[in-house]
């Protein structure tokens, strides 16, 4: 990443090398780094990346609008109501799964 570089993870903890992004970060290599993520979560209190004035951290909240949750919600009850019918539920992540079902 170029020096003006900033960092964003809101997908997965695991994706990030907090301890390579904690040297990144404390030597100036990248410009800042925001985290909605961490590994472990929630992030120890004593984590040396809370240190840092280019480190923004939050507690893995950034689905929590009202619309998102919504969607979230309505999601989550189409699939169970397919499922409940026996039809591979319409949000599926693994339907090769579903079929190989015996």
């Amino acid at each position: 990443m170029k020096p003006t570089g900033v960092l964003v993870n809101t997908s997965r903890g695991e994706v990030v090398d907090q301890r390579a992004l904690y040297e990144a970060l404390r030597e100036r290599r990248i410009a800042g780094a925001a985290l909605d993520v961490t590994d472990p979560e929630p992030i120890s209190p004593t984590d040396p990346l809370l240190a840092l004035d280019n480190v923004l951290v939050l507690p893995h909240i950034g689905s929590a609008t009202g619309a998102t949750r919504r969607r979230m919600a309505t999601m989550a009850a189409q699939n169970l109501l397919d499922g409940l019918a026996g039809r591979v539920p319409t949000h599926c992540v693994n339907p090769e799964a579903v079929e190989q079902r015996p």
